[in-house]
């Protein structure tokens, strides 16, 4: 104990006034977790700190109780300490149904194969005295991939001749590395835009929280790539589109656009860009066309995905 007061001490600079912390080496139950206590894993202490928090569905910071920022006392450096919580539910996408599972194991096996691949969190998942599996994730500082593209410009033809081929290829890179994933067996889960952090140290994007999986007898990569669809979406549309934003602005593309025009997963929005941006390549259009309404055919695999964005890319004005 007194070790991790002097810790506390060396870390917070406050050399008389560390109060005993409490000392918390089972997590099962993650809302006695507070700030200030100190996490023991492996014999490693973390002094807890705030909560994580992600906004999604329109609800903006909505807190992750079971995931606290910490500091390693050790090194000093910022990690997330991820603890257990499980939950399952259905997913319907264009008449495809998925179950969606999180899981801590599986992500604590992703983050032992990803350790080495610089477009990924890195971590490493560890059980805690009641054995419970906690992930110990190195914090990474950015923004999300939601406020980059919406902090490159206001106006989309600006956007897009002149910012957009950067962020395309940054996202071809994150497609190759959803395709070693795929190649290693595993599944993201959860791919969405704000589980992308743009690293303010190195500048590239990496994929974060990986704890869900889900199962379609159909596709077993399936979940993963209507995800990828829905950031290509996003990206070329500097932004959603959706519907109510066009009658907003009373949109003359408005009257042109049809159900098989919107984005299968998410139907407010469009994903037929081109009859909003007509500027917008044919070649791009068609790949954005597989995750609209009017998609008879989906990808099968992110390699295939990952053809059609490169040939796309040969074609797009610097």
């Amino acid at each position: 104990m007194e070790n991790i007061k002097e810790l506390i001490s060396a870390y917070t600079g406050a050399t008389d006034a560390v109060k005993t912390p409490k000392i918390i080496d089972d997590l099962s139950d993650f809302f006695t977790v507070q700030y200030d206590d100190v996490v023991v894993l492996g014999e490693r202490p973390y002094l807890i700190r705030g909560n994580q928090r992600e906004g999604r569905f329109g609800i903006d910071d909505e807190p992750k109780f079971w995931v606290r920022n910490a500091i390693d006392l050790i090194d000093r450096k910022t990690k997330v300490i991820k603890m257990v919580f499980t939950e399952e539910y259905n997913a319907n996408i264009g008449g495809i149904l998925f179950r969606c599972i999180r899981s801590p194991q599986k992500e604590a096996r992703v983050l032992e194969k990803v350790n080495n691949h610089e477009r990924f969190m890195h971590g490493f998942g560890i059980h805690d005295k009641a054995g419970n599996t906690i992930r110990v994730i190195d914090y990474i500082k950015g923004i999300n991939l939601t406020d980059y593209v919406l902090n490159q410009s206001k106006n989309h033809e600006e956007y897009y001749f002149t910012k957009f081929k950067a962020v395309f290829e940054e996202f071809i890179e994150l497609v190759k590395a959803i395709e070693f994933l795929h190649d290693s067996g595993e599944k993201h889960g959860d791919i969405r835009r704000d589980h992308v952090i743009m690293d303010s140290e190195t500048g590239i994007a990496k994929w974060i929280d990986f704890d869900y999986t889900f199962i379609n007898s159909e596709n077993r990569f399936g979940f993963d790539l209507f995800g990828l669809g829905n950031i290509l979406v996003f990206i070329t549309g500097g932004g959603d589109v959706t519907l109510q934003q066009l009658s907003k602005m009373q949109h003359p593309a408005l009257k042109n656009l049809v159900d098989d025009d919107l984005n299968v997963v998410i139907q407010n929005r469009v994903a037929n860009l081109k009859k909003i941006f007509p500027y917008i390549g044919e070649r791009l259009n068609y790949v954005l066309l597989h995750f609209s309404q009017a998609a008879e055919v989906f990808y099968e695999t992110a390699g295939e995905f990952l053809s059609d964005l490169l040939e796309v890319n040969d074609n797009l004005s610097t």
